[in-house]
């Protein structure tokens, strides 16, 4: 098809479009939903999570802090250390999101044991729908599949908050199982890789059954089952105001089903500057490595992180991927969990010079930032989790699926508390700020 038109068409639109920058400040319009001190506007209130990177002066001046991560007022830190070797941590944490409370035992096993028997997939779901149509990306395969869950559903339609909690758990549980088979599938079909199909083990965690589901010959070691727990932990859930689980609040505010709500999510997850960032930041240390490998020269590392600044290496954008974040300014706590764990699984697997290197270029980049752009900018979370994700032997087609099915609790959570407490359909307003015309009869054009 000839499109010569088409852009014909694009570059006229230009001179009838075109919206001045300065109106948006004329008009006071948050931009990206932010503040001109780039904190986030308030459109909501919410007792799930709480993300916390700065506070405010007297006078009302911004001033940034270590940053800490609450789930339900609990200090994500905290939950991570009091942890035992013997148990997981994520489900305790899902059920923590969801509920308000800390599960006692009894009440922990209950809601694994949900999880557990709703593992599988309805009957002939993986052969016609993920067999039989293999998709390119990942992320848009788990958006058709949770869509095509709808199907399989006897009441899909009904949005009672109990039956979305329900509904919403059943694909929580469902989420590993799509996302492994489907990078199977596509590995088969369009990779021509041997076809191997583990079904989900009903005693399992959810990362135990997700290295167990990916790997050909399932095993995996206790150290690498804590990491990917301990990913699923800190993916869990950042507050009501990120793209994904704003997202899907606004979705489901239509009183739509949870169905359209969490394909939304995913797609909105899927986007580089939101659940796809780390695979650029794996991309990027790829390219760094390659050009001065694991160096110990300071040096050598400073001019690299120069030239990235200076858009003269790698894709030229000027960015250093894996540093900054919206609200984490001095640190991410995250990162900060996540680079403890990464550390201990290293040493195991004979990779402590690789992890060595990720922490000189993380202190470099933080003091480069400084003296030629005068930011402090912290490691986000983003730029451990390729190294993590490696290690554990986990291809990145599914580093952002895995992201999907940790932050699944985050989306039910936040959808289920906006309909108990808010119930009003999202609908902000916008100005128009283009110029009244009279309509034109043909001729006349």
């Amino acid at each position: 098809m000839d499109n010569t038109f088409l852009a014909q068409f694009y570059g006229k639109s230009q001179n009838y479009t075109d919206i001045p920058n300065h109106l948006y400040k004329d008009y006071n319009v948050k931009k990206g939903l932010r503040n001109e001190d780039g904190t986030g506007v308030l459109v909501g209130l919410t007792r799930v999570a709480d993300v916390v990177g700065y506070t405010y002066n007297e006078d009302g001046t911004k001033v940034d802090t270590e940053g800490t991560l609450f789930f339900r007022g609990i200090d994500i830190n905290e939950i991570v250390k009091n942890r035992h070797d013997l148990r997981y941590i994520y489900e305790e944490a899902c059920f923590l999101l969801l509920f308000g409370y800390l599960p006692k035992q009894k009440e922990l096993e209950n809601f694994c044991e949900l999880l557990q028997e709703n593992y599988e997939l309805p009957d002939d779901f993986l052969e016609m729908n993920l067999l039989r149509m293999p998709g390119k990306n990942l992320m848009n395969k788990l958006q058709h599949a949770i869509l095509t869950l709808y199907n399989y559903d006897e009441d899909p339609d009904n949005t009672d908050v109990y039956e979305t909690l329900l509904k919403g758990i059943q694909i929580m549980a469902k989420l590993p199982s799509i996302a492994c088979y489907a990078y199977q599938s596509k590995m088969h079909y369009y990779e021509h890789k041997s076809l191997v199909i583990h079904y989900p083990h009903k005693d399992y965690s959810t990362a135990e059954n997700i290295l167990y589901m990916l790997r050909s010959d399932s095993k995996f070691t206790k150290q690498e089952a804590n990491l990917l727990d301990i990913m699923l932990l800190i993916h869990a859930d950042h507050g009501g105001g990120n793209n994904s689980t704003f997202t899907n609040v606004v979705i489901s505010s239509t009183d739509t089903d949870i169905y359209s709500a969490v394909s939304g999510s995913i797609g909105s997850l899927k986007g580089p500057r939101h659940g796809g960032a780390n695979i650029k930041v794996a991309l990027m240390m790829d390219a760094i490595i390659a050009e001065i490998g694991y160096t110990r020269d300071d040096n050598k590392i400073k001019d690299i992180v120069r030239k990235l600044l200076n858009k003269q290496f790698y894709n030229k954008s000027g960015l250093v991927y894996g540093f900054g974040h919206a609200v984490y300014t001095l640190s991410d706590p995250r990162a900060e969990i996540l680079r403890h764990y990464c550390g201990i699984v290293a040493h195991e697997k004979g990779r402590d010079e690789e992890f060595e290197f990720y922490l000189r270029f993380e202190r470099i980049v933080k003091e480069t930032l400084m003296e030629m752009k005068g930011l402090t900018a912290c490691a986000n979370v983003d730029y451990y989790s390729g190294f993590a994700y490696d290690m554990l032997g986990i291809p990145r087609d599914m580093f952002t699926p895995l992201f999907v099915i940790s932050r699944m609790v985050g989306w039910l959570a936040h959808n289920l508390e906006n309909k108990l407490y808010d119930g009003r359909i999202m609908r902000p307003a916008t100005k128009y700020v283009g110029e009244l015309n009279y309509y034109v009869p043909m001729e006349d054009r």
